[in-house]
């Protein structure tokens, strides 16, 4: 169960399950919100519009119309917890990626002192857990990676970050969806489409609470990669 409930704004609520960020604690704020988002009845009967999930936190958006804060915190505390389960429903991926568009190996070998080899090696046996959604539309944010990877952001961000570029900083992974500013260390680059604004029911590729594991290919394959 959470920690405890603030408001945030005139229609919004957080339900905060702490500070720190693990698998643990993200699962719980996960389960929340499927429950939340699986129950097309809520919106009518609570009046709950929409859910935002992050590392240890759930924003949850209720219409003034049909209710108010004290009401939907009424409702959050009512829920038996025990019982929410995360769902089989989430999706193990396979993400090609192109460790030859790694922009940061030089630096990234001298700050680790190990080789690029090794670290694409620790790279592709990690099992990504997705923690949330954000930043850009379709952006994931990933853990946990091994120690041995830890690095910190760059000093100077870059004002422009190739779409589907494969970043890491400290335990975390990421992947660009589109091009944008960024300052995580660049590893590498997929092919893979993670943001399709014409699909209107399921837009983002991954979601919370999904897995990623990451397979190695060529240039020549990236080139002749199908998203169909």
């Amino acid at each position: 169960m959470f920690k405890k409930l603030n408001n945030i704004g005139d229609n919004g609520i957080v339900c905060d399950f702490g500070t720190e960020v693990s698998k643990e604690i993200n699962t719980k704020v996960i389960e929340l919100f499927q429950y939340l988002n699986k129950d097309k009845s809520l919106e009518k009967e609570v009046g709950i519009l929409n859910c935002t999930p992050s590392y240890n936190k759930l924003i949850i958006n209720f219409d003034l119309r049909k209710t108010n804060a004290a009401e939907v915190f009424k409702f959050l505390k009512a829920i038996n917890y025990s019982k929410l389960n995360l769902s089989k429903k989430t999706t193990e991926w396979i993400i090609p990626v192109c460790y030859d568009f790694g922009l940061d190996f030089d630096r990234i070998e001298k700050k680790l002192k190990i080789d690029k080899d090794e670290i694409i090696d620790i790279h592709l046996k990690t099992n990504f857990f997705i923690y949330m959604i954000g930043f850009t539309p379709g952006h994931p944010f990933m853990g946990d990676l091994n120690s041995k990877l830890f690095l910190n952001r760059l000093e100077t961000p870059r004002v422009k970050v190739p779409a589907g570029s494969v970043g890491i900083v400290e335990k975390f992974c990421n992947i660009y969806p589109h091009e944008s500013p960024g300052g995580w260390n660049i590893i590498g680059k997929t092919p893979t489409k993670l943001f399709d604004n014409l699909n209107g029911k399921k837009p983002c590729l991954l979601s919370p609470g999904d897995t990623v594991k990451f397979k190695a290919i060529t240039k020549n394959e990236f080139e002749n990669f199908n998203n169909e």
